[in-house]
Parts: C-alpha cells; sequence; structure tokens
C-alpha cells in the first residue's frame, strides 16, 4: 500500500512538492517560533543556575538596575541568623564605550564591594574568569575593570589595554565568560568608583546580594529578611510616567484625607467644602468600622523584595505560558495554510483518479482499502513534511545563533522536533480523510461514469 502511495505521489511531483513545501515551512516556522521561549527557559536556567544566593532589592524593581534601597539596611541584615555575606553592588546603564553609542547589546556598570566580594565562597564572574585575575582589595579606588569576552571581542580588547566607558579610562585587568547573554554584559568594578562614574547616591545602593550560611532554608530565610523590613517606608519602583502620573493624582488624594483628618478632628473645613467634606468623613468612618469587624488585620508589605534564583525562574515560566500562547497562535495561521494545502493537493488528486479508483472498486476494492491509500498518500507528504521542516528549522536556529550570539538565544528540543513531525503526521492523516470519505460516498458505475 505505501509503495502504491508513493508511486502515485510521485506521478504527480510538482503539485506533490509544492504541498510538501508549504507543509515544511509551516513547521519549520512553528519550531522556530517555539524555539524561542525554549532559548528563554534554557538562558534563564543556564543563568541563575550558576546563582546561589538570593537577592534583596527595591519592591516592583524588575531587575536591580532600577532598584534604589538605603545603604545601612545592609548591616541590619548580616544580623539576620542564616546570612553569611552581605555583598552591596551597584548597578548603572553604559552610554558610550570607546566614543560609540551602546544601544544593542546592551551592557552596564557593576560595581560591587570588594572586601565581601572577595569573601564569598561562590562568586560568578570570579569563577568565570579566563584570562587576567578578578579585583581584588588592592583595586579599591582604581580604575580597573573586569570585562566579559563578548565586550572585548567586541571593541578589540585583551588584558592590560584601556578602555573608555561613559567618558572614563578604564584599564583591563581580567576577562570572563559565564556563557549566559544575561551575565556576559557586564563591566565591573569596585563599587565606590562606579558611585563616582555615575554620580550614584552614596547613601543608596541597587541591590544587596546575600550569600547564606547554610544554617537556614532559602524560603525561611527570605521570610525573615523581609519581616525585619516589614514596618519601613520605601516607595515601590514605578516607570517614570506612572511615577508623573501618580504624583498629580497624589496630591488630589492628599487634599481629600486632609479634609477628612479636618472633619474627623471637629475642625471645619473651607466653607465651599464644609457639607462635602463632613458627608464624606461620615462615610468613610462607617465604612472603616464594618470593614475593621467583617476583615482580618492584614499583614504590612515589606520595603524590601527578596528574591533567590527559584523565584526568577517560577516569574518565567510564567512569562513563557504567556509567551506560548501567543506563539501558538502565529504557528496556528500557518498550519491551517499547511492542512487546506494538504486537502486541496489530496482532493484534485482524487478527482484526476476517479476512474481508476471506479476500477479499483469494481475490482474488489473495498471503501477501507481506498481510505488507507488516500491516508497513506497524505501521511507520507505530512511524516516527510514534518522531519524537513524540523531540519530546516534546526538550520535556521543555529544560524540565528551564531549571528547574533551576543543578543537572542533559541533552543530547540528534542521533543520540540518529534513533537513537530507528530503534528506534521496528524495533519497529513487529517488532510487526507475528506478526500477519501468523498471517494468512498460513490459507486464503482458513479465513478467510472464521472471520470
Amino acid at each position: 500500500m505505501l509503495k502504491f502511495a508513493l508511486r502515485n505521489l510521485l506521478s504527480r511531483s510538482l503539485r506533490s512538492f509544492l504541498c510538501l513545501m508549504g507543509l515544511t515551512i509551516a513547521i519549520a516556522g512553528m519550531v522556530g517560533l517555539f524555539s524561542i521561549a525554549g532559548g528563554l527557559e534554557e538562558t534563564v536556567s543556564q543563568t541563575f543556575g550558576k546563582i546561589s544566593g538570593i537577592v534583596a532589592m527595591q519592591p516592583g524593581a524588575p531587575i536591580p538596575l532600577f532598584s534604589r534601597i538605603p545603604r545601612k539596611w545592609g548591616d541590619e541584615i548580616k544580623e539576620i541568623p542564616g546570612v553569611a555575606i552581605v555583598n552591596p553592588e551597584i548597578w548603572s546603564r553604559v552610554n558610550i564605550i570607546d566614543g560609540k553609542p551602546v544601544v544593542s547589546p546592551p551592557r552596564f556598570l557593576f560595581g560591587t564591594d570588594l572586601p565581601t566580594r572577595t569573601r564569598l565562597k561562590h562568586g560568578i564572574y570570579r569563577d568565570a574568569i579566563y584570562a587576567g585575575r578578578f579585583l581584588d582589595l588592592s583595586d579599591q579606588g582604581k580604575l580597573n575593570a573586569v570585562i566579559s569576552r563578548q565586550i572585548a571581542e567586541q571593541h578589540q580588547k585583551q588584558v592590560g589595554d584601556s578602555i573608555e566607558v561613559n567618558g572614563q579610562d578604564l584599564t583591563i585587568i581580567g576577562l570572563y565568560e559565564t556563557g549566559s547573554i544575561l551575565l556576559d554584559v557586564a563591566i565591573i568594578l569596585d563599587i565606590e568608583v562606579v558611585r563616582e562614574i555615575t554620580r550614584f547616591d552614596p547613601d543608596s545602593v541597587s541591590c544587596f546580594y546575600i550569600e547564606q550560611s547554610g544554617e537556614v532554608k532559602n524560603d525561611p530565610l527570605v521570610k525573615s529578611i523581609k519581616d525585619q523590613f516589614r514596618d519601613r517606608e520605601l516607595a515601590s519602583w514605578q516607570p517614570a510616567s506612572l511615577a508623573l502620573a501618580n504624583r498629580s493624582s497624589s496630591n488630589l488624594l492628599k487634599d481629600l484625607m486632609q479634609a477628612i483628618d479636618q472633619g474627623l478632628k471637629g475642625n471645619s473645613p473651607p466653607a465651599s467644602n464644609q457639607n462635602e467634606s463632613t458627608t464624606v468623613s461620615e462615610k468613610i468612618t462607617t465604612e472603616t468600622a464594618a470593614n475593621d469587624e467583617a476583615e482580618p488585620e492584614k499583614e504590612s508589605p515589606s520595603a524590601l523584595e527578596v528574591r533567590a534564583a527559584s523565584d526568577w525562574g517560577d516569574r518565567l515560566e510564567t512569562f513563557t505560558a504567556d509567551l506560548d500562547i501567543f506563539l501558538g497562535l502565529l504557528t496556528g495561521i500557518g498550519v491551517l495554510i499547511a492542512m487546506l494545502s494538504i486537502i486541496n493537493t489530496m482532493l484534485m488528486s482524487v478527482m484526476e483518479r476517479i476512474v481508476d479508483f471506479g476500477i479499483l472498486k469494481a475490482n474488489g476494492w473495498s471503501n477501507r482499502d481506498v481510505m488507507l491509500l488516500i491516508t497513506a498518500e497524505s501521511s507520507l507528504l505530512g511524516v516527510v513534511g514534518g522531519i524537513l521542516g524540523g531540519i530546516l528549522g534546526q538550520i535556521a536556529i543555529v544560524i540565528v545563533n551564531w549571528k547574533f550570539a551576543d543578543q537572542v538565544h533559541l533552543y530547540a528540543s528534542p521533543g520540540l522536533l518529534l513533537f513537530g513531525v507528530f503534528f506534521s503526521t496528524s495533519l497529513g492523516i487529517l488532510g487526507g480523510l475528506y478526500p477519501a470519505w468523498w471517494t468512498t460516498r460513490m459507486t464503482p458505475i458513479d465513478a467510472i461514469r464521472r471520470g
């Protein structure tokens, strides 16, 4: 049956080829699109798998670059049981390197406190040094920097060379490579040097990197740190546009609360708003009393957001789940076109061979045999299209990863490639069912007469 089906497809080679190409491109597109989410998952798992400590930063800030927290809080974190070392960090965006604007990929100045950094048992950047050396206590206050291989190759630098960053001439004393596009973006210096270059607030840092002593597990330690700063005042991070929008609304809210406060104290508000303020005050007082009776007191939020490596992974899983839905919708368009192409190809093939099917049925072929022949032909298109689509998609992924190694990382797992073949085969079978069913409805005489 398979040989018969293959011979029928080859007898109409051009039509079969066009249908095969449509299915191949659809599967290659599916593999390529879903490799975006796969690349994100692999990159983050590789990155945060190397981070054994936890990070404390401003609530709401997506990454330490946007975070600002009081510098003195590090001393309090040190006293919490389970904390071994607290390393203050400053992160800032690099705008110009050697007189050229930096747009993509982004680069960052990473200032770290050297006395605590050198005491860490596990240092991501320190362990990734492949040329020169990492920063030590002798580099405090000096313009000595450690840069990634990507930055060194992009600007043709090596150990001992000078590199101009944001108008400052830095001396390269070491090169590192972690293998993660999320980590190989930093120019590492002493924290006080970065503070001076960027004019960073002397009483603030971006975040604290906390290394555990091992006496307390991660979850209880994270909770202890958050509890330590429950009643502190520190505004949550907001985008600049949202902060500006909230500024005007906060003034209105402030005026309203002042009017309410005066009403509650028995003071007379301005004449024009006296009745309105009193009414609002009575209403809010009543609602507040009712809510206090109905709801238990809620725990106040912490002024610090503390994240372990697993927390970043959980956040990414949520993001990639939403991304998979979007990519699935895009893939569905190509898959629908491919399926219609298969149906069209098989239907035209059936109509051209209607006499042949009539003769076969007259010679003893059952409707089941005819359906098996047609679905075998469409299944062959599906299998070959899935294999070629997977190969084409994998080749495209390799080219993209090679061409844009510093910016993106795509990854197609073996499971995704196997799913592509299975899915393509299923499309082929489904695409051949309607033409096969249409053929079995005719009797041999009707088929011969129509032919």
